[in-house]
């Protein structure tokens, strides 16, 4: 559930120096625009902050803790696209202003997180009027296109062995730890797959010495048989 936080002045300040590389191109008003404009709130982990099509929650900064943003397949299962650290920027939250886009994305919080959520129309406002704005959310938006291209071509084109391998090691460089806490459900929605063929292939690791299993977590055992596994 989300709490909406009334936070100090000069702490906003710099947060918004820090998460908007153009803030310094900004005019006084235009930076009070987005300070009239703007909330920061806190999420529990397993929040929801933005439901999908439809919704036009606005833009979102991440503060702290982590993001995950996702699709639901023709099938129904969820499938990760990214996920959004301290300093990253969710563009597709505010779909209403982008013209010609209509992406059905949920977002999460995966950890508890605080949030700065910029009104819609304010940031449009600004989009329209700096030359900063717009070319920022050009390059997000290219970012997170290719983000997708990558989790596309990963469903399309890998074995499962290999987009679960890759999983593993990049959640290990995200967590900076070799003991991942997650349920075979969970890294199923992640890789929108079945729980039983995420079991199956973990025990394959496991009987190959390259992960471990224990309940509610995996520790990888073998990083270069994993990493052999995505070449």
């Amino acid at each position: 559930m989300q709490v909406y936080i009334l936070e100090n002045t000069d702490i906003r300040h710099s947060d918004m120096e820090n998460l908007l590389p153009f803030w310094s191109s900004l005019s006084d008003s235009e930076k009070e625009l987005i300070n009239e404009n703007s909330r920061l709130y806190s999420f529990k982990a397993k929040d929801n902050i933005h439901g999908g099509i439809g919704d036009c929650t606005g833009i979102i900064l991440v503060r702290s803790g982590r993001l995950r943003t996702y699709i639901f397949s023709s099938e129904g299962k969820e499938i990760t696209i990214n996920r959004l650290s301290p300093g990253d920027v969710c563009i597709l939250s505010a779909s209403c202003i982008l013209h010609n886009i209509s992406f059905d994305i949920r977002l999460d919080a995966e950890k508890d997180s605080e949030i700065y959520i910029i009104r819609p129309n304010a940031f449009d406002q600004l989009k329209k009027s700096n030359i900063h704005v717009s070319n920022f959310i050009n390059a997000v938006m290219n970012e997170r296109f290719s983000d997708s291209m990558w989790i596309i071509e990963q469903i399309l084109f890998m074995s499962f062995d290999k987009r679960l391998a890759i999983f593993l090691l990049d959640q290990s460089v995200a967590e900076k730890s070799d003991t991942l806490h997650f349920t075979h459900d969970e890294i199923a929605r992640h890789l929108g797959s079945a729980r039983e063929v995420v079991s199956r292939m973990l025990k394959y690791f496991e009987n190959e010495d390259m992960v471990s299993l224990s309940r509610g977590s995996i520790t990888l055992a073998d990083k270069k048989k994993l990493r052999d596994l995505t070449i």
